[in-house]
């Protein structure tokens, strides 16, 4: 069974607001799914879950290697706005990457101020 070592108190938030967690309903495998649309589908399932934030928080915390977390991708350790596929990149590929990785930076600050508030 997939976990995301949540604490006691979390549990208990999540059974006190009825609200399930994605990846305890979902395949497992799906959060470690190899093509970026499986991935892309696994970060849309993690939008609306109760944890999202602590379950990134986790994973930083935790350095985990690869999967989605909190919403976010990881992979080699480091969380990237999207998984390129498989083959040759595009030669608009740079640009793309670079507006990727400026909207997770604008995500991660959301979160982060959310988290502090």
């Amino acid at each position: 069974m997939f976990t995301l070592g949540l604490d006691l108190t979390t549990e208990q938030a999540v059974a006190a607001t009825g609200r399930t967690l994605p990846c305890r309903t979902n395949d497992a495998d799906l959060w470690f799914a190899e093509t970026p649309t499986e991935l892309e589908f696994a970060k849309s399932l993690c939008n609306d879950c109760p944890v999202k934030v602590e379950c990134l928080a986790g994973a930083l915390e935790r350095q985990e290697p690869w999967g989605v977390w909190g919403g976010e991708i990881f992979e080699r350790g480091v969380v990237v706005a999207r998984k390129r596929p498989r083959g040759r990149p595009r030669k608009d590929d740079a640009i793309v990457a670079a507006k990727a990785q400026a909207a997770l930076a604008d995500r991660t600050a959301g979160l982060v101020e959310k988290a502090a508030a």
